[in-house]
Parts: structure tokens; sequence; C-alpha cells
């Protein structure tokens, strides 16, 4: 039991019976509908087969060596897939823990062991199988952060659409409170707009922005020069009666920026600054 081959050749000899007993400890805890008996039986010999792998290369308890780096590239695909299955972080570690029982079990079925040997084999399995653990929680982490900040992305990008309204005219209607992350996407979102374009005025539209301070205010007058330094006039609509006291009250200064009530009407100053009218060609008429 002592040489570094012992346990790999008593997973090799009992591997049926300790995959069965690893995938009745994990379906004893396992939420019904988030994975399938036959997904969890393929993972598990999966893992069973790296893991075996890596203790006949290395047993000292380390998780040093290629193979051993070949398992936490497992567990880092395997944490990851269980990110987007909806698991826990410790649904994903139980995944390991759980190989604790069969594994010992094994052990104590082997023949000519002592009980001072098995007792050093346990303590040692149990640590190479905690750390493992540790290996899905960490791995768990990081994907878990990643899919987060994809999310705050997406959102950010959803939540901060430029349109073209006509030729040379776009619009960027805001939705939500305005930081200093988020004024960063919007004028990139804004300039990059403006070139793709051509657009000589750019419509912001604050409709969607709830309340409107010296920051908020601040982060407003960046972009409007962003944009003026790629040759665009800006014209600030969603101006409501509260925001306009609130502008007034903390004394922001908005310059020579043109401002509007509603994007109606800034649409209609926006179409007069590149020589276009809008008007009826007679009465509207359901269906027409």
């Amino acid at each position: 039991m002592s040489e570094p081959h012992g346990l790999a050749d008593i997973i090799g000899k009992q591997e049926s019976n300790i995959l069965t007993g690893w995938v009745n400890e994990q379906l004893a805890t396992a939420r019904q509908g988030v994975i399938s008996e036959v997904e969890l039986k393929e993972a598990s010999r999966a893992f069973l087969t790296q893991f075996s792998r890596a203790v006949s290369s290395d047993y000292t308890g380390q998780l040093e060596g290629p193979a051993w780096d070949s398992v936490r590239v497992h567990l880092d695909a395997l944490s990851r897939q269980r990110v987007i299955q909806g698991f826990s972080a410790s649904e994903t570690a139980g995944f390991i823990f759980s190989l604790k029982k069969p594994l010992f079990d094994a052990l104590q079925n082997t023949a000519g062991v002592d009980s001072e040997s098995l007792r050093a084999e346990f303590w040692k399995l149990s640590q190479v199988l905690d750390r493992l653990g540790l290996v899905t929680v960490d791995a768990y982490q990081r994907e878990r952060q990643q899919v987060i900040e994809r999310q705050q992305q997406e959102l950010l990008d959803l939540t901060t659409p430029v349109v073209k309204l006509w030729d040379s005219i776009v619009a960027l209607p805001l939705i939500g409170t305005l930081d200093s992350e988020r004024t960063q996407v919007v004028m990139e979102g804004l300039l990059n707009a403006i070139v793709e374009n051509e657009a000589a005025i750019a419509i912001i539209d604050i409709t969607g922005v709830p309340t409107v301070d010296t920051l908020v205010a601040q982060h407003l007058l960046k972009t409007v020069a962003a944009a003026r330094l790629m040759g665009a006039e800006c014209i600030i609509s969603g101006i409501r009666p509260q925001i306009a006291q609130t502008i007034v009250h903390l004394g922001v200064d908005l310059g020579d920026v043109v401002t509007k009530a509603t994007l109606a009407e800034a649409l209609k100053i926006a179409l007069r600054r590149v020589n276009l009218t809008v008007s009826k060609l007679g009465a509207v008429r359901a269906g027409d």
C-alpha cells in the first residue's frame, strides 16, 4: 500500500464498484432536473480515469507533475460546465468530496493491509481529495465571476444602444443611473456610432434616467465634449421639470448645450440643423 502505484491498482481492480458507489453518493444529494444520471456517470468515469493516471504517476499528496496538471484542467472544465448548468459552489465541490467514501471502502476491502497502514492511507487520500475539492471551488468561483462580468457587460450594452434616427442623426437613449464605468461605455458607443454613421447631430435622451445629480451632469458633459471633438453637436432631451429644478439647484452649468423636454422636440431641432423638415402629406387614416 505504501508504493506509489498501490491506489491506482486498487482503482483499476475495483473501478466498477467505486464508480457505482460514487454515482449513488452523488445521486443521493443531487437536485432533480439539474443533471441526468447518464451525464453524472460519464463525468464520474472520465474523472476517475484522470485521477487514476495521476495517482499512478505521482501520489505524494502534493498534486505536482503533468498528470495532476491534467486533473486540474479537467476539473476546471467540469466546474465551468457546472456553473452553466446552475450548480452551486458546494454542489460542485461535492463532486470530489463524494468520492471519499467509495475510495475508503475500496481501501478497506483490500486484503493484507494492517490497520496502521490503512489509517495512513485514509489520511493521505483524504488530504488529496480535500485539495482537489478546493481546486473545484477555485475554478467555480473564477468561472462564476467571469459569467457575472459578461452579464454586466451585456446589460450595459443593452441599456446603452445608439440608434440611427436619420441620415447624420443618431440618438442615445439612456436608462438607469450613470456612473463612471457606464459613462465610459456610453461614450465609446456614441463615438463609434458618430464615426460609422457620419453623424452631425447626436441626441442624448435621459428620459429613462431617474435622477440627475452633479456627478451624472458631469458625465453627460464629458460625453458631449467627446462628441464635439468628433465633429458632432449634441442635444440633450428628456429634461423633465424635476430634473430642470435639480440642475438649477445644484448650480450645474450645461453651457451652450441645447436641451429639450422630449425626444420628439430634440429630433425637430436636429432635422433643422441638417436642413431637413418633416411635414404631413394629408390626413392620417388607419391602415395607411
